[in-house]
């Protein structure tokens, strides 16, 4: 049996099933082993792991600990508790006609970053100027329907990750800021540091960024030190906003002190390094990385909230699922009546009623014109809900191909 457990249960003898640190980068080659030697017992406390899951059938047990489906069904609970079930807002121009904006400041935003970056390569200064217009527009946009620009962020291409991942970051954080009903200065700050966060990664050697297999310790501290990096690039630039500052700085800290560079802890991160953690965290979960497969969307949420009982502050978490939705644009999902269908547009009837594009019966696995479904406007007494997520990979759905297709 799969059992969760604290790391101060944790003894030699116990079978690990999972490091429960999805977003870090570990000297373990493998997330699975026998904990055999106290020193690895030391090395598993000393990165911040504050809890585990055993295998019980291949190692020492823990009566009282909880099994791995009462951990996922209360945090399930959870979600749902806390998603809003009243109406969802109205946007202010319809999802098709804000996609063709959103591809093109998507476009945007990963040319001026990798212009930027190649500037901080060749040793110039970054030229704030540049990022200014970009960041702005993508404002405007979150603000218009914000459900075309964070659908984009489920695009992935090889080799493209640390690009990608930035504008994915400030596309997040923009729309949580906004969730948050901050200032639109304080939002465009708050951009312009996600938009750069990752910046110091350019003077990290790309043997060691691009690693295919495990980092030594030496080669630990040197990636943890583009953290450090972003934030002195970024406070030569004249007129850097301090906000943009503490977002570079501060998104690997982490609420219990256990992050990097500075273990800073609790009230000594600002609110937008907070934030920051969480966004990066989240964006980083549902890629393809080389210690990890992709999360699907919702489950990388559930991740989230079971984190933020050490790592992140509970009530930003909790405000940023309610940013992005319990099931966030992307996601595929199983209705009550077998069919499959992407995640179009967040709920305008609550997080549990999104617009559906139906597109499989997954009973006998048999594809179908692709319908959108509000389940916010079914017929009275209809039984039509989302029942779980599924994983594309598993049906063979191109999530993106489907989110092209017109509506």
């Amino acid at each position: 049996m799969i059992k969760k457990i604290a790391i101060n249960q944790l003894q030699p003898g116990m079978y690990i099933h999972d490091l429960n640190c999805g977003w870090m980068e570990h000297g373990f080659m493998r997330s699975r082993f026998l904990l055999k030697a106290a020193a690895d017992l030391e090395r598993i406390r000393a990165l911040g792991i504050r809890e585990v899951y055993i295998d019980t059938g291949q190692g020492l047990d823990v009566v009282s600990a909880p099994s791995v489906a009462e951990v996922e069904h209360e945090l399930e609970e959870s979600l749902a508790h806390m998603a809003d079930a009243g109406a969802g807002e109205i946007t202010a121009t319809p999802l098709a006609e804000e996609r063709v904006l959103a591809k093109r400041i998507h476009n945007e935003a990963l040319g001026v970053l990798g212009s930027l970056m190649g500037d901080v390569r060749l040793g110039q200064q970054i030229d704030l100027e540049r990022a200014n217009p970009v960041v702005n527009e993508m404002i405007d946009s979150i603000f218009r329907n914000q459900d075309a620009l964070l659908a984009l962020t489920r695009i992935r291409r090889v080799g493209r990750y640390t690009f990608e991942h930035s504008v994915n970051v400030a596309v997040l954080m923009v729309s949580f800021a906004r969730t948050l009903e901050l200032d639109r200065a304080l939002i465009h700050d708050i951009g312009i540091g996600a938009l750069l966060h990752d910046i110091g990664k350019i003077l990290v050697p790309p043997a060691i960024l691009n690693k295919p297999g495990q980092l030594t310790d030496e080669e630990f501290v040197v990636m943890r030190s583009h953290a450090v990096h972003s934030h002195d690039i970024l406070s030569r630039v004249p007129g850097i906003p301090p906000i943009a500052l503490a977002v570079a700085g501060e998104h690997h800290e982490r609420f219990d002190g256990s992050g990097y560079p500075h273990r800073k802890a609790g009230a000594a991160i600002s609110r937008y390094g907070q934030m920051a953690a969480i966004v990066d965290v989240y964006d980083a979960i549902t890629s393809d990385r080389v210690y990890h497969k992709a999360l699907e969307s919702h489950l990388a949420l559930r991740k989230l909230l079971e984190w933020s009982t050490h790592h992140f502050d509970p009530a930003l978490v909790q405000q940023f699922i309610r940013c992005v939705g319990i099931y966030p644009v992307g996601s595929l999902v199983r209705l009550h009546s077998g069919r499959l269908g992407i995640v179009m547009e967040s709920g305008r009837g609550g997080a549990f009623h999104p617009v559906v594009r139906v597109v499989m019966d997954a009973r006998d696995r048999r594809y179908l014109p692709a319908q959108d479904v509000d389940l916010s406007r079914l017929p009275k007494g209809s039984k039509e809900r989302i029942v779980s997520t599924e994983s594309p990979a598993q049906w063979r759905i191109d999530t993106e191909q489907v989110m092209r297709l017109p509506s």
